[in-house]
């Protein structure tokens, strides 16, 4: 019995399939149960199986160019959470990109451009989460899909799922194996019924709310058993939908489910079931949870900065105050030069004052040492020459010093505010730690916020995609619509659950859809 992986990844379409290109046709085949050998196919063989095929489906898109850009016009803000923003731009007729694609916006004009996601469609419109905003409108601007990413980043995670085994927990993805077939005729024995166990169970309905309102059933009772379950649906918009149900059972039975149900990414609709969906989005509530955290990261990243201002002020006022001590310290010797000269032409006219009244003997004994009238007034010119001189380096150094004063001036309060900082920053470990603090909070904040809730509830392809996701396991997996959702992403998500799978959808959807055989082609969105 064989399962056909079929891969139809159209990453953009148009008009004429000439703009960035159509995907041909591969095959690769995945057995699920080898007839000559009687060796079921393990998880393990699957995740490599589907690596290979995305790592294909990655060469074509830039072999075909499916990652040039396209023009797009009419950009409108939507929604804001936390610090992503919902914008929808017109695409050209005939286009279409691929949900939950990466992507990077360049708006028109010298505006800087930003990363993000596309999360949907509305009519001829195209649904990004980006992560900054440019206000209500943009004109126009143009999106460069990154599709070889994106099918790069989903390969490398099968084959690390594959490789690296002991770190994920794949015995319940085992139970979905027999499921990931194209034929009717090779489904187990009870998919038209249901199956429940501990460790697998479906939900089969060919009525979305009905089928819905069993799932909403299952995950209140795994809530209530205190499991973190991850929701996975095909698209956004039946996320949206799916949440709405159970975030409205939840408070049906009188759980804070504000707290505990989350969105992803942001809600397409404003609300779902009765239920206002912006409130149980994951930026939104990660924000308002982080707001007093953020706070004081703010408060911290202030003090850092205006450390690393002061620190080089300081430091230049203190060259400054050391320049103006040392012109100082020269005006003092230059004063006691002088002084030391005045003193000099104030004994050489004290004696010239009294020169003829001194004894005979005391002028023999002056002259002898070459002090007599003639020398002794040689010597005072000499003295008022020097003082002259003197006179003119004081000048200099005044001047110098009155240049000096203003950029050596400390104000009063700056010293002790420096004081106190450097006080701050030595116990907190030092501006290195600092640094890191400043740095590492970011990319922790969300790995921590993510494990504290209850149900995340996202699209299979974001799971596979998003770095986040590798980091988190939970306890339980939903598949809304699983046959709608593709094969390789439905593992994927299956591998980062510990103890219970739910597959709800409508049997029917296994062999029309045939999402179940394609790596991409399910995602696309016309």
């Amino acid at each position: 019995m064989d399962a056909t992986l079929r891969c139809d990844a159209v990453v953009v379409l148009s008009d004429k399939d000439t703009h960035l290109g159509l995907a041909g046709t591969g095959a690769i085949t995945a057995t699920i149960d080898d007839e000559r050998t009687g060796t079921p196919v393990r998880a393990i063989d699957l995740l490599e199986q589907f690596a290979h095929v995305l790592s294909d489906e990655r060469d074509r898109c830039v072999a075909q160019g499916w990652d040039e850009p396209v023009t797009v016009s009419g950009g409108r803000k939507l929604s804001t959470s936390g610090e992503l923003h919902l914008y929808a731009f017109d695409l050209p007729p005939g286009t279409t990109l691929m949900e939950d694609l990466p992507v990077t916006l360049l708006p028109s004009g010298d505006q800087e451009p930003t990363e993000g996601y596309v999360v949907g469609r509305r009519g001829q419109a195209v649904l990004l989460q980006i992560f900054d905003s440019f206000g209500p409108t943009i004109p126009s601007a143009t999106i460069v899909p990154d599709a070889s990413g994106f099918f790069g980043t989903a390969s490398q995670r099968l084959m690390e799922m594959a490789t690296k085994s002991s770190t994920y927990t794949l015995g319940p993805a085992e139970r979905l194996i027999p499921w990931l077939r194209s034929d009717e005729s090779t489904l187990p024995h009870t998919a038209r019924g249901a199956i429940s166990s501990a460790v697998f169970t479906t939900v089969w309905d060919e009525e979305p709310g009905s089928r819905r309102t069993k799932l909403a059933a299952l995950a209140l009772e795994l809530v209530r058993s205190n499991k973190r379950v991850l929701l996975v649906s095909p698209d956004h918009q039946r996320t949206d939908e799916t949440t709405g149900v159970i975030a409205r059972t939840l408070r049906g039975a009188g759980l804070p489910f504000k707290s505990l149900v989350s969105r992803y990414e942001i809600p397409l609709q404003t609300e779902a079931a009765g239920v206002a969906l912006h409130e149980l989005g994951f930026e939104a509530q990660m924000h308002r949870f982080y707001a007093k955290s953020r706070a004081g990261k703010a408060a911290l990243r202030r003090k850092y900065d205006r450390f690393r201002e002061l620190t080089p002020l300081l430091a230049y006022k203190a060259e400054k105050q050391r320049d103006l001590s040392e012109v100082q310290n020269l005006e003092w010797r230059l004063l006691a030069q002088m002084s030391d000269c005045q003193h000099e032409i104030k004994d050489i006219d004290a004696t010239l004052v009294g020169y003829e009244a001194f004894p005979i003997w005391k002028r023999l004994a002056m002259q002898t040492v070459g002090k007599n009238v003639a020398t002794l007034t040689d010597s005072r010119a000499i003295y008022e020459t020097q003082i002259q001189s003197l006179l003119g380096e004081v000048e200099v150094a005044k001047h110098r010093i009155e240049e000096l004063k203003p950029e050596a001036a400390l104000p009063k309060d700056l010293r002790p505010e420096y004081d106190d900082l450097k006080e701050e920053m030595t116990r907190l470990g030092g501006t290195r730690k600092i640094r890191e603090l400043l740095a590492a909070q970011e990319g922790t904040n969300r790995l921590a916020f993510i494990q504290t809730k209850r149900l995340v509830a996202t699209t299979a392809a974001r799971v596979i995609a998003d770095p986040l996701f590798s980091r988190v396991r939970f306890d339980a997996l939903i598949a809304d619509d699983g046959p709608l959702i593709p094969a390789a992403f439905l593992l994927a998500a299956a591998g980062l659950v510990r103890e219970r799978i739910v597959l709800t959808g409508d049997t029917r959807d296994i062999t029309a859809a045939r999402a179940w055989e394609s790596a991409g082609s399910a995602l696309l969105r016309a």
